[in-house]
């Protein structure tokens, strides 16, 4: 979505891979519907040691992309997740590929180390923290699932079906969440590679608290929506509870030290947002950070 210089990026990232043959094929959808991806993605295509495929897909939204990719790749007996705004490390598709083979998972989730260099430097950590993904030190099976982006799935066991990305979370993300949670209920094995580590950079107008406590309400819904959608009544009010103690506590710390100004404010802040999610999880109050509202953000 109008980011070339960040897919440039995470391409030539893959380049350097220690084994470039493990990828059989690069598939880039270009979400804009004016296509400007296009352009890098062909340059890229001359110059990459593995087929390139490059596709649009105008119709805007973060599972019309994740859908679109899939199709063009419908043969595949594993699909890695890497986003336009990742790097990968030298040894990352070789240590998703190594701990799937030795758990059989359906889905492997590697760490991410978060960037933001146009942060403000008194919460640069906090923001950094937060586009970061820590798990055990050590390869393992897991009892719980992360984020799409630096994972690695099986074709026809995790992605089966023509929209296994649920096309209603397009402008609110989530989509992942919905479908980890479905293979979690039909007994998918998820395992964790501990080196198989990507670099995120948060954009500027990403790097902020205002962004920051959108995500985190948003990232607060998902559990008491999961809950909902699946007639968990009791588990739905476990998580309300819980979200009203974050948003009380952790609210009442935020105001108590800077309202957001220092790294204990900040963190704290985002914690009670992930609370007020929790309570506030239903249809319709979803935070719309992806497709249509980013494609008119950069407008």
């Amino acid at each position: 979505m109008r980011r070339p210089e960040s897919l440039d990026r995470a391409v030539r990232s893959l380049f350097a891979l220690t084994d470039t043959h493990a990828v059989e094929r690069l598939v880039i959808v270009d979400n804009d519907p004016q296509a400007t991806a296009e352009a890098t993605a062909r340059a890229l295509a001359l110059e990459t040691p593995f087929p390139v495929t490059y596709v649009h897909q105008p119709q805007t939204g973060i599972a019309n992309a994740r859908n679109t990719g899939l199709a063009h790749a419908s043969d595949a007996r594993f699909i890695a997740f890497l986003d336009d705004d990742e790097i990968a490390s030298a040894n990352w598709l070789q240590a998703l590929l190594d701990v799937q083979k030795r758990y059989d998972a359906d889905v492997v989730f590697g760490p991410i180390e978060g960037k933001a260099p146009d942060a403000r430097t008194s919460i640069r950590p906090v923001v950094e923290a937060f586009f970061s993904r820590n798990g055990p030190d050590v390869d393992t099976l897991l009892a719980r699932s992360y984020g799409c982006g630096n994972s690695l799935m099986k074709r026809h066991t995790a992605l089966n079906g023509d929209t296994p990305f649920q096309v209603s979370a397009n402008q609110t993300g989530g989509e992942d969440d919905i479908l980890f949670a479905r293979l979690e209920k039909q007994g998918a094995r998820f395992a964790w590679a501990a080196q198989a580590w990507v670099q995120e950079q948060a954009p500027s107008h990403r790097a902020n608290l205002a962004y920051l406590l959108q995500r985190a309400f948003a990232r607060g819904q998902g559990p008491s929506q999961t809950a909902a959608s699946h007639g968990e009544i009791a588990a739905l009010i476990r998580w309300m509870a819980i979200g009203g103690g974050q948003l009380v506590v952790f609210g009442l710390g935020g105001i108590g030290t800077g309202m957001g100004l220092t790294q204990t404010g900040a963190g704290l802040l985002i914690r009670s947002a992930e609370g007020l999610g929790k309570l506030l999880w239903f249809s319709g109050l979803e935070p719309k950070l992806y497709g249509a509202s980013e494609l008119k953000r950069r407008s």
